[in-house]
């Protein structure tokens, strides 16, 4: 059955390779946005997310608005359910949204290397701490701007030299450049010495995050600077809110291309049927029976889906792997990365499209009317 498949796909080869592209560019942008709604879900659930508190001040978005003082972390320190607070500094080229938006992250080496879950893959921790103007790159921005050890990065009125690359177990995480927290504080422009963006707070096992959250606010409500605190997803998600509603709609993006297969595909087979009418007459003549059609038929829709939607989610796949892409908006970056699970979304969706594109020239083949089919013969 499948020789006889495959040499009727090889007799309208032309037919068939322009119904595989296409199923393979649908499937392509079917699986970058199935990769974006994956790295909107990573930044906002999981333990990062949800078992630490960002400290921000009060009505304020952009991270450049954000003022608060450094001797905060003090007091949040003193608030039960607290194990370690965090000062960080946060500069970044574009509050907007963008493809291509560069974050620094200003904290104390040491509490960088300890409390985020990040890997030097290159360079050193003893260079970044001794020296105060080096950073360290994450993997996709070094993979972006062509970074390596020991280069200097320089962009609007910051320059670093690059002390290591590092990866990170957090997708957004290798969007990012860390400092040193004087460097951004002491920085010519920012005027921010003494204060900083945000305090990372991180709680002991047993602490209730919202709990601790209405602790460290009525704390710093007596201070000079009113603050809202909440856990780092939810931060994350409010700060993206602009970008979580077009990323809603992009999913129906996604339907539409699976619709796009669909419709492409049922259209090449049944043009193929009812090219081949006679011949289907001809092999229920000969002993095929209407099932053995149908199973004739569906296997054709089904490879001309699978090889199209295979091909292009392991391009889409290759993409996203060598691409290093991301979006962000106000500090907040969300990536864009391959994984197994929507390797395997992308196969089963192109395998069930294929059988759904089958079954009405499928019922068209195996009915076919054999008398008249010879006639016309």
């Amino acid at each position: 059955m499948l020789t006889y498949v495959l040499k009727t796909l090889w007799r309208h080869r032309t037919r068939t390779l322009l119904t595989v592209t296409g199923a393979a560019v649908a499937m392509f942008v079917f699986c970058f946005v199935g990769s974006v709604q994956e790295g909107l879900t990573r930044l906002t659930t999981g333990a990062d997310a949800d078992r630490r508190l960002i400290v921000f001040q009060e009505n304020r978005f952009c991270p450049t608005s954000s003022r608060l003082p450094e001797d905060y972390s003090g007091r949040i320190r003193e608030v039960s359910g607290v194990r370690e607070v965090m000062p960080i500094q946060v500069w970044t080229n574009n509050c907007r949204a963008s493809l291509d938006i560069v974050v620094f992250n200003g904290a104390a080496p040491d509490q960088i290397q300890t409390t985020r879950p990040v890997e030097l893959t290159a360079g050193s921790w003893s260079e970044f701490g001794s020296q105060r103007d080096t950073a360290i790159v994450g993997r996709n921005v070094a993979q972006r701007r062509g970074l390596k050890v020991g280069d200097q990065f320089s962009i609007g009125d910051i320059s670093v030299k690059v002390a290591g690359i590092f990866s990170s177990s957090v997708p957004s995480e290798e969007n990012l450049i860390y400092t040193s927290l004087e460097f951004l504080q002491y920085t010519r422009g920012l005027d921010a010495a003494g204060l900083v963006t945000q305090h990372e707070v991180l709680l002991s096992d047993d602490a209730d995050p919202d709990v601790v959250a209405s602790k460290i606010d009525e704390v710093l409500r007596a201070g000079p600077v009113a603050t809202t605190t909440r856990r780092k997803g939810a931060f994350q998600a409010s700060t993206l809110s602009d970008l979580v509603d077009l990323i809603g709609f992009a999913h129906w993006l996604g339907y539409a291309c699976v619709g796009l297969v669909l419709s492409l595909v049922a259209t090449t087979t049944v043009m193929s049927v009812q090219d081949r009418i006679k011949e289907y007459a001809v092999l229920q003549t000969i002993g095929v029976r209407p099932l053995r059609a149908m199973r004739l038929v569906l296997a054709e829709s089904v490879i001309l889906c699978l090889v199209g939607g295979v091909v292009g989610t392991l391009v889409a796949t290759a993409a996203l792997a060598a691409g290093g892409f991301a979006i962000g908006a106000e500090g907040a970056t969300i990536a864009f990365r391959p994984s197994a699970t929507l390797l395997a979304t992308g196969t089963i969706v192109s395998l069930l499209v294929g059988l759904a594109a089958g079954i009405a020239p499928a019922i068209q083949a195996a009915t076919v009317p054999i008398v008249n089919a010879l006639q016309e013969a």
